[in-house]
């Protein structure tokens, strides 16, 4: 197991920048937080007060932006409306560096967007409790339809990849779909497939692979899964053989993946047992991963043993949240994992970002931390119980020469700061430069912000900052007998 993780983690490392183009139904998701703490007097439903709102890329989109996370070059290819939800995912789609010159914008036609309302219960626990659509699904018609060919055509040239995304919003039609496939295979490009949830997959034939999941590969084959890997083996051969692809891979939640890649076998791809906070998004993180692994010189089993652990690592986030490659490669070899907690500022607000859309409560403290000892992690271990992921700020060397003396720190602040990062309830280490953690506490936006017992009566510094936001401090008791001096007197 070992070895066939580091060999996962070796492709992961070369994956380069590939230029992948990505042609799909393009939606904005967007998601409205509030409490729901309380039912309505009007009727039996919950009261919702709205407390911020998020809006993300979709669809096609979504894949875009997690190929991009994953270090590819993306021309993405698609239809939006000429309203404020087009622009406004066009703009995140620009900010998270895909190039949307070849996007159309059709006046008059409402871009997709799917509003989902979600309550949270004491600021935490996201809950989806509704969904509101928001589209035209009717077919985009023969104009638009030749200027995104044309698109594609320039597109395509020079492309590691073409992923396909269709959920049937109407712009992947019977004649648009074959011919990008058809372009592509003769550039020598492969085509991965997320496919719709519809019976006729003839739209699909020559593609390099499809990704259907079990109910959408049961519609389109007509056939019940009784049992798995049996029942997914018959339905994948049944695709395989109709529609002439190189390869099958049909995702089976729990199970895993199954691969079909030639006339003979086939093979099930168990996943790693998660808890499962969302499913939105897991199959576009499938489909990024398969087109980097490919476009890597992987092969299909290589790519859908990636695939699913970008897919696992998805489903424990709240709404779709990209990965890095350093998120999968820790997630395949756990040793290193330790150093992925050592961040700066900037790395660790894109990892802080994605903890709070999957609902988790911030906790920040600071300190030295020269010579750990057992009150320490102690005072450590009752900071991470307050929250779910816990940051540490470190002093740099030099603060500590200013706040200690001359003759401190005993060990650097790299040593510190890998020490703290390898203690099983620290989440991520973070130097600071100046004498206080000010403005780290200002970055970092903790919900919560933990100090000594010793501080009661002072003033803690950045308590301002967290409580305007509604954040709280709390003060760690001591463990007797346990300081730095104290350990610094009994070396000398």
């Amino acid at each position: 197991m070992h070895h066939l993780s580091s060999e996962l983690a070796a492709i992961v490392e070369r994956f380069g920048s590939p230029r992948i183009v990505v042609l799909g139904d393009l939606m904005l998701d967007e998601y409205i937080y509030g409490d729901a703490e309380r039912l309505s007097p009007e009727a039996p439903v919950p009261v919702v007060q709205e407390r911020h709102r998020q809006h993300r890329c979709g669809g096609a989109g979504n894949v875009a932006v997690f190929l991009t996370a994953l270090g590819a070059k993306v021309d993405l290819i698609g239809v939006c409306g000429d309203d404020n939800q087009g622009h406004l995912l066009r703009a995140d789609l620009r900010d998270a560096g895909v190039n949307v010159a070849c996007m159309l914008v059709i006046t008059g036609r409402p871009t997709c967007t799917k509003t989902r309302l979600v309550g949270l219960a004491q600021h935490r626990h996201p809950q989806q409790m509704l969904r509101l659509d928001r589209e035209d699904v009717s077919w985009i018609g023969p104009e638009h339809e030749n200027t995104l060919r044309e698109n594609l055509r320039q597109g395509l040239a020079g492309a590691a990849a073409l992923c396909i995304e269709d959920y049937n919003k109407g712009l992947l039609s019977q004649s648009l779909c074959p011919a990008a496939i058809d372009m592509a295979r003769e550039l020598g490009v492969p085509v991965l497939v997320d496919p719709a949830a519809v019976a006729d997959y003839s739209r699909y034939r020559r593609a390099s692979v499809i990704t259907p999941n079990r109910t959408e590969a049961e519609l389109a084959t007509g056939r019940r899964m009784e049992a798995v890997p049996l029942g997914a083996a018959e339905l994948a051969r049944d695709l395989y053989v109709r529609l002439g692809l190189d390869a099958c891979v049909i995702t089976l939640d729990k199970h895993g993946m199954y691969l079909l890649d030639g006339p003979e076998g086939g093979t099930l791809h168990p996943t790693k047992p998660r808890t499962v906070y969302d499913v939105t998004g897991a199959g576009d993180m499938v489909l990024a991963m398969l087109a980097m692994a490919i476009s890597a010189g992987a092969t299909w089993s290589q790519a859908v043993d990636l695939g699913n652990v970008a897919g696992g690592l998805e489903v424990e986030r709240f709404g779709c949240v990209p990965l890095g490659r350093r998120e999968v490669v820790s997630a395949l070899l756990p040793g290193e994992a330790a150093a992925e907690k050592v961040r700066g500022l900037a790395t660790l607000n894109v990892a802080l970002a994605s903890r709070r859309a999957a609902g988790k409560r911030i906790v920040f403290t600071n300190g030295v931390f020269d010579i750990l000892h057992a009150g320490h992690v102690r005072y450590l271990q009752f900071a991470r119980s307050h929250g779910d992921v816990l940051v540490v700020g470190v002093n740099s060397d030099a603060s500590v020469r200013r706040l200690k003396g001359s003759g401190r720190p005993v060990n650097s602040l790299a040593d510190r700061m890998a020490v703290l990062a390898a203690l099983a309830c620290v989440d991520f280490v973070v130097d600071f430069t100046g004498d206080t953690p000010l403005e780290l506490v200002r970055a970092v936006a903790p919900d919560v912000l933990v100090k000594g017992e010793d501080y009661a009566g002072k003033e803690v510094v950045g308590r301002e900052v967290v409580e305007a936001r509604g954040g709280s401090v709390v003060l760690a008791p001591f463990l007797a007998g346990h300081s730095t001096t104290s350990t610094l007197e009994k070396l000398a």
